[in-house]
């Protein structure tokens, strides 16, 4: 469509908007007609639907800054408003077919080996000859004994018993012991559940994105390996080939209760060879700060979040219309996040804590904005507290309860189901437990940073399962999500003001927000925190990842 008048002045930042030093009101007023506004803008095809890198992106970015500056705001990025994310997207060479050779005899990547893409070497074929020690599980204690510099090492996938998901960074203890790259084997029994081959060809077959440190190295990691791989078949048969345990023996070995596999140099000499192609682009988490009043609360912080990216225009689909416009996801998340914002500004009353006001870049591309500022946080000695994420509220009908993911983990529940019966809303559990969609938004990254998060939306009752449904089912990541959906603004400026009653609760409590005891989020990732009693009902544990979702451990970040 095409930008109207009043839409073109809101680009420009000079539509009106209430600034911090205004009088002070009892309490503040939530508009229909701001939520429909801010939709409208960064739904609209001029943005081409703000892919992160592009213009339309930096378009909708600069909107979303003039709107805090307008505010009253600080800039709360590293520089200004922003905090600049690079970002590198790769696939491999389809024109050079990736490979392994053992001895004399290749093996080419996808059939009984495969290989992701690189960030790190682009466009530059990698040719990598080592010999090569399987180190059995990969634990520090299985290299004892051994000399892996410059090798390669094998390593079984999944966990020994008794080691939590996740505990075990394969990579990192390789690269400390000096090896050249990390080979896993697949075995008979991971081909038959936690490995499904084809699911993971196509998976390594995408383009993939990741976010680089100021080194250029993914994640801010460099664990020092150049290459990495999976075998399986008549490759890993080729593999152990002359060693102390043939494959077939390891996998009948595996198969017993004891499970004792042993770590031994293998006889045959390995050569990778893989090519990736890489593109390196910018972006920028758009951050906007209202600073705390109380002196002994202010260097605490409350993130108020919502990813501003969608997924771009995509030239090569069938159809006239080509432009993901994302109106749902997200534009209706972030039109919540600034009205909820503009409210503080009506009130007069600044909050004790400070609240950082964020619109995320590359949600879309695996959670790389948040995950980027979790990493990299723009507080300085200040520490952030709470994450209230807004993601892909569906504003088509008066809501009568939301669902807030996460809510059972940490004391923010209770905030977040006071927050809804202020309003006559009601906080109901997960309709969808399969989806496992708290693991799925940019809330998880600060989680994995040890922060409560909760990730907010519109609930099941009052005919909101089937708008649910049908938008998953009709408009998800479809050209479809555009702004001639029909939309209830109401319902937008009622998301707005429970979501501003939760960020206004949290950071004027006296206390910040805890995991309750016994939590497996809590002690993962923040075991050291002081804990708050876990009331009867609240899970002690975190739920399986949902089947729906491929778990492929990436043997190196290279």
């Amino acid at each position: 469509m095409r930008l109207t008048p009043f839409l073109i002045t809101l680009s420009l930042g000079l539509a009106p908007a209430p600034a911090l030093a205004q009088t002070a009101t009892a309490e503040p007023v939530f508009s229909p007609d701001e939520v429909r506004a801010h939709v409208e803008f960064l739904a609209d095809d001029l943005l081409g639907g703000r892919d992160n890198g592009t213009e339309g992106f930096d378009i909708a970015a600069r909107y979303v800054s003039s709107r805090f500056d307008a505010m009253g705001f600080k800039p709360g990025g590293t520089q200004g408003w922003y905090q600049p994310v690079n970002i590198a997207d790769y696939v491999l060479d389809a024109d050079k077919p990736a490979s392994i050779t053992v001895g004399t005899k290749a093996f080419a990547g996808d059939e009984d080996v495969l290989f992701g893409p690189s960030p790190l070497y682009g466009d530059e074929t990698q040719i990598l000859t080592a010999d090569a020690v399987f180190v059995g599980h990969g634990r520090e204690e299985d290299y004892a004994g051994l000399d892996v510099t410059g090798k390669f090492v094998v390593t079984l996938i999944g966990n020994p018993p008794g080691t939590p998901p996740g505990a075990l960074d394969r990579p990192a203890i390789a690269g400390k012991h000096g090896a050249l790259g990390t080979i896993y084997l697949i075995t008979p029994d991971n081909l038959k559940g936690a490995f499904p081959w084809a699911q993971a060809v196509g998976y390594f077959q995408q383009p993939q994105s990741n976010w680089l440190d100021a080194k250029g190295f993914p994640k801010g990691e460099n664990p020092g390996l150049k290459i990495g791989a999976y075998v399986k078949g008549a490759a890993a048969d080729a593999m152990f080939k002359g060693a102390p345990m043939s494959a077939a023996q390891l996998y009948a070995a595996l198969a017993t209760p004891e499970a004792k596999t042993g770590s031994f140099a293998l006889k045959q000499r390995l050569t990778l060879q893989r090519t990736s192609i890489v593109t390196i682009k910018k972006s920028s988490n758009v951050i906007g700060v209202l600073p705390g009043s109380d002196p002994r609360l202010a260097n605490e912080y409350v993130v108020l979040s919502a990813h501003l990216d969608h997924e771009g225009t995509q030239p090569d689909i069938e159809g006239e219309d080509k432009i993901f416009n994302g109106a749902m996801d997200n534009a209706a998340g972030v039109a919540s996040m600034l009205e909820a914002a503009r409210a503080f500004t009506q009130t007069g009353k600044r909050p004790r804590r400070s609240i950082l006001f964020v619109a995320l870049t590359a949600e879309e591309d695996g959670l790389i904005g948040s995950e980027y500022l979790a990493r990299y946080p723009v507080t300085g000695s200040g520490k952030v507290v709470a994450d209230v994420n807004l993601d892909m509220p569906i504003l088509l009908y008066d809501f009568q309860d939301v669902v807030a993911f996460g809510a059972e983990h940490s004391t923010l529940g209770p905030i977040v189901e006071r927050a809804a019966a202020k309003m006559g809303v009601t906080l109901s559990p997960d309709p969808m437990p399969e989806e496992q969609l708290f693991l799925r938004s940019d809330h998880y990254s600060f989680v994995k940073a040890g922060v409560p998060s909760v990730f907010l939306v519109t609930g099941f009752k009052n005919g909101g399962e089937k708008a649910f449904r049908d938008f998953l089912k009709t408009n998800y990541h479809k050209v479809t999500d555009d702004i001639r959906q029909p939309f209830d603004w109401k319902a937008g400026a009622k998301f707005a003001k429970i979501n501003y009653l939760i960020a206004r609760e949290i950071a004027d409590a006296d206390q910040e927000p805890r995991w309750y005891a016994g939590n497996s989020f809590g002690e993962r990732y923040a075991k050291d925190a002081p804990k708050a009693p876990r009331p009867a009902g609240a899970p002690a544990t975190a739920p399986a990842r949902s089947p729906a979702v491929i778990t492929i451990p990436v043997p190196a970040k290279n």
